[in-house]
């Protein structure tokens, strides 16, 4: 029986805070928040988190940022369309490449243990929701716009006067989608290696 929803935003490298929510269903309370660096991180938390079993997981996608070299550097990964047609746009560095595998093995193998797990991609998890603004992401004004909305949009009303971390509120959204999938409100957008990226219908 699911008694949890945990959410999870990646960061890109260890060098990039990773945030954390767990949430009770049967109060609606965020009961933990916290901030995570490195996998080992990362894994210490999926360690000696006791409601592993009884959780429903949602996991971000983190950005690949490596940085590429030449024209390529121009025609960067977040602004370009990806075209079929091989011939015409060569894949070289790796330069289609948006998301980063980071921790990917980590819930693969979570996942064959027989826990919930699936990823989402942030942003567009934010515009289902409604919580997406027109300021520039990450910003403080965009996090104070997300953390307002959290608060009163969606009832998280424990939630401090003091800002908390982008990380930390992108993981409060890996949790609203968390019960969205526990109430069939989901659909898989594609497959990130072998576990399913879902957003809200």
């Amino acid at each position: 029986m699911i008694t949890h929803l945990v959410g999870m935003s990646l960061g890109a490298s260890s060098s990039v805070e990773s945030g954390v929510a767990v949430r009770e269903i049967a109060t609606g309370k965020l009961i933990h928040l916290d901030k995570l660096f490195s996998m080992n991180d990362i894994q210490l938390f999926f360690d000696n988190y006791v409601s592993l079993k009884n959780s429903c997981i949602c996991v971000s996608l983190p950005w690949d940022n490596t940085m590429l070299e030449g024209k390529w550097r121009v025609q960067s990964k977040q602004y370009q369309l990806i075209h079929n047609d091989s011939d015409l746009f060569l894949n070289r560095d790796n330069w289609m490449q948006r998301f980063s595998n980071r921790g990917s093995e980590l819930l693969e193998n979570l996942y064959s243990q027989g826990v919930d797990v699936n990823r989402f991609e942030v942003y567009m998890a934010r515009q289902k929701f409604n919580l997406y603004s027109n300021y520039k992401e990450r910003s403080s004004a965009d996090c104070k716009f997300l953390q307002s909305a959290l608060k009163y949009e969606y009832g998280f009303d424990n939630l401090p006067v003091n800002m908390l971390p982008v990380a930390q509120l992108e993981a409060i959204v890996g949790t609203l989608l968390a019960e969205a999938k526990l109430n069939n409100k989901v659909t898989e957008i594609f497959k990130f290696r072998t576990l399913s990226v879902i957003n809200l219908l």
